[in-house]
């Protein structure tokens, strides 16, 4: 697998990631049917042109969180992720409708060893993702315990 291991992050690394992604109404719909999310800004058309102020639906926060994330992972951990630790600082600057298509960047913003395993290290990435239109529409800080190349 062509994941990158905990020795190939620097702090101030940034990855444009090429893949792009047009989100649609089967996303969304799906989504929010698996996850028990009977929400009417995601899954109700009518209820969006009529009781809104967006007009239409919205697609699901937690989608956009997870498509966003990822995005990245062909060209940064796969396979050489142990766990995520975390995600903080989660944020939607903007909403994202159906038909838009999202791109996203990845910054290292910083990294230290494992405490308690020597083969193991934390990395923390800024995900952002962009619409077509280059505004930010989610961005968010995540904990990753990392494979080393070989233990300490």
């Amino acid at each position: 697998m062509n994941g990158m291991h905990f020795e190939d992050f620097e702090a101030g690394q940034e990855y444009q990631h090429p893949i792009r992604r047009t989100v649609t109404e089967m996303d969304n719909t799906l989504f929010s049917a698996l996850t028990y999310n009977a929400q009417p800004l995601h899954i109700d058309r009518h209820y969006c042109a009529t009781q809104t102020e967006f007009g239409q639906p919205l697609m699901n926060s937690l989608f956009t969180l997870g498509l966003m994330i990822g995005i990245s992972v062909t060209d940064i951990t796969l396979g050489t992720t142990i766990a995520n630790l975390g995600m903080t600082e989660v944020r939607f600057p903007a909403p994202v409708f159906q038909g838009d298509t999202l791109h996203v960047v990845t910054k290292v913003i910083g990294k230290r060893d494992s405490k308690s395993r020597p083969d193991a290290g934390i990395v923390e990435f800024q995900h952002e993702a962009f619409n077509q239109d280059d505004t930010l529409v989610a961005i968010c800080i995540r904990q990753v315990f990392m494979h080393k190349k070989t233990a300490a």
